[in-house]
């Protein structure tokens, strides 16, 4: 299933905002998956492509360390409201999911997402969280 969501956001921001601002929080799929743990689970996420652009087919990649159940992905803007996107996501092997989506884009030019991954273990609910940058085209220092 592939989500679209489309939506526009405040020009509050300066127009070069996003060369001017390097937040390093933020997952850099040039150079590779993501990683975040949680109650002793690692999950590595991979977008493609990895400059993640706006309303575009994006193609995800999740990797558990360890089998967990209920898994749930979900992508909304982190600084400001663009809608609740749903990932659809497909369980490829025991700590394997893929999925797709797309989201809109952005008119400040500086639009951060935030991938939210909820999971069960051992019968309690926990989340995890991945931010990114739309439309990333910075080259790789």
């Amino acid at each position: 299933m592939l989500a679209l969501f489309c939506s526009s956001c405040s020009q509050d921001a300066p127009e070069d905002v996003s060369k001017t601002i390097k937040d390093t929080s933020l997952c850099d799929f040039r150079v590779g998956k993501c990683t975040q743990s949680v109650a002793g689970v690692r999950f590595d996420l991979l977008v493609s492509p990895y400059n993640t652009p706006s309303e575009k087919p994006l193609t995800l990649e999740l990797i558990s360390s360890e089998a967990v159940n209920d898994l749930v992905m979900r992508v909304e803007g982190r600084d400001m409201f663009m809608g609740v996107i749903p990932v659809n996501l497909t369980k490829v092997d025991e700590n394997l999911y893929n999925g797709q989506l797309i989201y809109g884009s952005c008119s400040s030019n500086y639009m951060v997402w935030r991938a939210f991954v909820t999971f069960t273990k051992k019968g309690m609910q926990h989340a995890v969280m991945f931010d990114f940058l739309a439309d990333n085209e910075e080259s790789v220092d």
